[in-house]
């Protein structure tokens, strides 16, 4: 089941933007996100997300980015299709198969021996 998305992504750029911006500001990246979070209307593990992702993105913090995870999908959904017309392939080549040796097995003078 995919999350709605309640936040648009300028409203989720312009909130980390606030964070990285005013960060220096308070004791700790937390302080600075909880103080932030109702400002934009969210709560700060919503926001503390949006950072973590905004930092990986800007690969300045480890993980998959955005754009990476998206082509893993894209592919993984290539991949899963092609498997299924291979085996539509596999059935059809088999089926075809049996049908060329019935065909050549009840030509006329072909010898039976049963």
């Amino acid at each position: 089941m995919k999350k709605s998305n309640k936040f648009s992504p300028e409203v989720r750029e312009r909130a980390v933007r606030m964070v990285q911006e005013q960060r220096g500001e308070y004791p700790s990246l937390w302080a600075a996100i909880e103080s932030i979070a109702p400002k934009i209307g969210c709560v700060p593990q919503t926001l503390n997300e949006w950072v973590k992702r905004a930092e990986v993105d800007a690969g300045t913090r480890e993980g998959v980015t955005t754009a990476d995870a998206q082509r893993v999908k894209e592919l993984e959904r290539e991949v899963k299709e092609l498997r299924r017309a291979n085996e539509i392939l596999k059935l059809a080549s088999a089926f075809f198969a049996q049908a060329e040796l019935d065909r050549r097995l009840n030509r006329p003078g072909f010898p039976r021996h049963f």
